[in-house]
């Protein structure tokens, strides 16, 4: 009995998870130059590297998804750790939506947590995106060295919290786009940190940042936070 288009798209989409996969773990051993098909189907227990010609048309489409993937699962992990930081949300997620009794300085505190929590529990996965933005640097115009979209993105969710603070009297006033973009730096260079310091206590390192930020954004006259 032939497959229905339903079983279909389920396999391809197994299938490509599991050529990402394979190609985040790849990346992550050999880094991003040393990275081929061949190596990927070895890795990935895959027959034949025209496996992964079927699904991507070349390594750039697949970096691509790799870089695509792993962002999201830093979202899917805000999302789901509001079971233990009910502050937590993920990116792209409006405040109040659904209605949330947590302060500005609240929810940037778990964001800012929360980033670090997943740099520390999937060292894997921001090995591989290092490597790649590392590797692709240099190569201008090349769409998987630098995801303008998804830093937007990314930025404008600091953006509203800072903004949320700004309106209801919990933070100063400044340039949020400044205060975002200084806030995500420090989170972006924490895998090229953990480098230079391969013993950094990230929990401690995640406390510092609040205090750092609280410091930064709160109004005059608001209690420490």
């Amino acid at each position: 009995m032939p497959a229905t288009p339903e079983a279909r798209t389920a396999a391809a989409t197994t299938r490509r998870a599991q050529i990402i996969e394979a190609t985040i773990a790849t990346i992550a051993e050999l880094g991003y130059r040393r990275t081929t098909f061949a190596r990927i189907a070895e890795r990935g227990g895959l027959s034949s590297t025209r496996l992964i010609s079927y699904h991507f048309a070349g390594k750039d489409e697949l970096v691509r998804a790799v870089v695509a993937d792993v962002y999201a699962s830093i979202n899917r992990f805000l999302a789901e750790r509001a079971v233990e930081e009910p502050a937590s949300r993920p990116i792209g997620q409006p405040p109040g939506e659904p209605e949330q009794p947590y302060t500005a300085s609240d929810e940037l505190r778990a964001y800012i947590t929360g980033v670090v929590a997943f740099v520390d529990g999937h060292r894997t996965r921001m090995s591989a995106l290092q490597s790649v933005f590392a590797a692709l640097h240099d190569e201008e115009g090349n769409p998987a060295a630098y995801d303008a979209a998804t830093d937007r993105g990314v930025l404008g969710h600091i953006q509203d919290i800072l903004r949320r603070g700004q309106e209801d009297g919990e933070f100063r006033a400044f340039d949020t786009l400044v205060m975002a973009a200084t806030l995500q730096r420090s989170l972006n260079g924490l895998p090229f940190l953990r480098r230079t310091e391969p013993d950094l206590d990230l929990p401690s390192y995640a406390e510092e940042l609040v205090t750092l930020f609280d410091l930064a954004t709160r109004a005059p006259g608001e209690r420490p936070r």
